[in-house]
């Protein structure tokens, strides 16, 4: 399994903290956004590269973060591919860098596990990554936010009785379920070529969680809800919560 963690944004919501540097790179209580997330991919077995997408900007930060984590975690194997966009004005957009990724990395015939490098995770995603290869199908991460309020602002999944996907809503105004979709995706082998038919069909390439909704609607995709606290950092006001929450978290 290989690992590819989305760093390309631009997080123009975050300025002027996000001008000089990169969101996943800004720190919660006391460590990097992107250790956390990489923290707790680690337990994962079998990982054989975890590639880390961003662009052009900040691709020598990450390069610096990567080999600085490695030398603490060296059985990490971290590569940074850089996009080679410098904005907002021409950035590939979530799903373009997977399949950018994917392309270069010749990834085709790798199981590929998705996740963004701004969720914020309190607990290991070991588990997770036993559920994926038990089911051999693709899978999103879910995640009750406890409230319909909270989940307009999100994609609303609701699944049936096996947890596979029954309906996907991007930002409905009137919810039916708290639950949401988060950026944390696995994708068998025999899934990945569709990031190429998606594409070629001229749909949306920004945000990750289009691709599921698109998806879903011709195989079968499976749930697994995401244990301990998620959080979502949009704004200062935000990160300043996150450094609150989380610092019960740091070890």
């Amino acid at each position: 399994m290989n690992i590819l963690i989305l760093a390309a944004g631009y997080a123009t919501r975050l300025y002027p903290l996000t001008q000089t540097k990169a969101k996943p790179l800004l720190e919660v209580a006391g460590k990097p956004m992107m250790e956390w997330v990489v923290d707790n991919l680690a337990p994962i077995e079998g990982i054989e590269r975890i590639y880390v997408v961003t662009n052009h900007k900040f691709a020598a930060d990450f390069q610096a973060w990567a080999q600085a984590y490695q030398s603490r975690h060296p059985a990490i194997q971290l590569e940074i591919v850089d996009d080679g966009s410098t904005s907002d004005a021409d950035k590939l957009g979530a799903i373009g860098d997977i399949a950018l990724v994917i392309q270069r990395a010749k990834l085709e015939a790798s199981n590929l596990l998705v996740v963004a490098g701004d969720n914020l995770f309190s607990e290991s995603l070991g588990k997770f990554g036993r559920f994926c290869r038990e089911k051999n199908q693709p899978v999103l991460g879910l995640y009750d936010v406890g409230s319909l309020e909270q989940a307009s602002k999100y994609g609303v999944v609701a699944v049936d009785s096996e947890g596979v996907i029954t309906s996907f809503e991007e930002k409905p105004a009137h919810p039916k379920t708290s639950l949401i979709g988060i950026a944390l995706y696995y994708y068998p082998a025999k899934t990945v070529a569709a990031f190429r038919t998606y594409l070629a069909e001229g749909n949306n390439p920004d945000q990750p969680g289009r691709f599921v909704q698109w998806l879903h609607t011709r195989e079968d995709v499976q749930t697994w809800k995401v244990p301990g606290t998620w959080f979502d950092v949009g704004s200062k006001e935000t990160l300043e919560e996150a450094n609150r929450i989380f610092a019960q978290f740091a070890r």
